[in-house]
């Protein structure tokens, strides 16, 4: 589209925003990462909003929408469905503004999350089993009583806020060639879209702009393809700031006229992405913040030049944290579980940990078990967890246990 101004979202409105959220929100810093652009053979930066009030650049659209509210709309309260994210930024951006807030919450939802949104003041109303089914809930909740819906993604207002992270981002890195963000509805992707293409037209150069989804929660490729909203029938990720099974509509509109790609990356990708920037970079991130740099990790962004990455959050359950820690060194190889049967006679687990020693691997957790469906009598079930130090070092570890007779099946790495 050459004439930007025709789109739903312009940079006038985005500039507007700015003014609304001068010393409201965090100007988010940038951060150099020099080990990935060895990596990639660029410079490569880090947009910092996991460092963001309430922990992500939510907060930006949300307080966006509210301000705009007129006197009778801010006394009947607002509504919104959210798994965290989202639910924080409007429970800050009500108490700031002092608006009653009711946020759906799907069911099982992280309690940290939970503890944050409540922390902030919201009432927060726990239902279905998902954000679709709790958004749901909520325009109900909102049709019932007139409370405002603060949508998570697909709202002019909530866009435009979203989009006030690309004019800080083309101020902090100006000569930035590609910008990698995650998207779920659309929103965030949006905004930055509008906000940089703008800019960077004024300016006379191009930027590309690239969304980022987790693979297993993709709706924008086939969405793009088809030139309408493909809604996805099942999404399962550990990035649960983008598992949104249907691209918003006025971000749709936006995305499919100025985004130049959306790749997709794998759940073992965005735990090795964690790992990386918990290691490298000293940074929690949760996951749906850190699929730019899973496909930049992979590989997926071809000649990427000066390159940012929007860290989009950092509000990640320690559970969970825990669990993609895990996924993320046996991804890398340098977590091995194995399960091993054997007769059950004294000497054998002494065996297998010389070899584990002598491989120069370090056992971290046994479990040994003589009850299960498929261990026979007299023998037993040995489950060995160990530290190793990449895939041909867990080669070479379970080389060594079959010369000795072992049968080792790899359950992690």
């Amino acid at each position: 589209m050459n004439d930007l101004a025709l789109l739903p979202v312009t940079l006038d409105d985005i500039e507007e925003a700015a003014k609304l959220l001068d010393g409201v929100i965090a100007r988010t810093p940038i951060e150099v990462s020099r080990a990935l652009g060895r990596q990639t053979g660029s410079n490569v930066y880090f947009k910092c909003e996991n460092l963001q009030r309430a922990g992500s650049f939510k907060v930006r659209g949300a307080y966006v929408r509210m301000a705009k509210l007129s006197p009778s709309e801010r006394d009947r309260g607002v509504v919104a469905a959210s798994a965290g994210n989202h639910a924080q930024g409007v429970a800050v951006a009500a108490a700031r503004l002092g608006i009653k807030a009711r946020i759906f919450m799907p069911l099982g939802v992280a309690l940290p999350k939970l503890a944050a949104t409540q922390g902030h003041g919201a009432e927060v109303v726990l239902h279905g089993h998902n954000v679709d089914e709790a958004l749901a809930e909520a325009q109900r909740y909102a049709d019932e009583t007139g409370a405002v819906l603060v949508h998570p993604f697909d709202n002019a207002d909530i866009i435009a806020g979203q989009g006030t992270i690309g004019l800080e981002l083309l101020e902090q890195v100006p000569d930035v060639d590609t910008v990698l963000m995650g998207v779920g509805g659309g929103g965030l992707l949006a905004g930055v879209a509008v906000a940089i293409k703008a800019r960077a037209k004024e300016l006379g150069r191009e930027v590309r702009i690239i969304g980022v989804q987790a693979e297993n929660a993709a709706a924008y490729p086939p969405s793009l393809a088809a030139d309408a909203l493909v809604p996805l029938t099942k999404v399962s990720t550990i990035a649960d700031g983008i598992a949104v099974g249907r691209p918003g509509q006025l971000p749709f509109s936006i995305i499919k006229e100025l985004v130049d790609d959306v790749v997709t990356v794998s759940e073992d990708s965005l735990a090795r992405a964690l790992i990386f920037l918990l290691e490298r970079s000293k940074m929690v991130v949760e996951p749906a913040g850190a699929v730019g740099v899973a496909a930049l990790l992979d590989g997926k962004i071809e000649n990427p030049g000066n390159t940012a990455v929007i860290l989009s959050g950092g509000n990640i359950d320690p559970m969970l944290m825990l669990k993609v820690i895990q996924r993320g060194l046996a991804a890398a190889g340098r977590y091995l579980v194995v399960r091993i049967l054997l007769d059950d006679r004294p000497g054998s687990l002494a065996t297998i940990s010389r070899i584990i020693a002598e491989s120069d691997a370090n056992v971290t957790g046994v479990d040994h078990t003589r009850v299960g469906g498929s261990i026979s009598m007299g023998d037993v079930a040995i489950t060995i967890n160990m530290e190793t130090k990449g895939h041909e070092h867990c080669e070479q570890v379970l080389n060594n246990l079959r010369a000795q007779g072992f049968q080792p099946v790899v359950l992690h790495g």
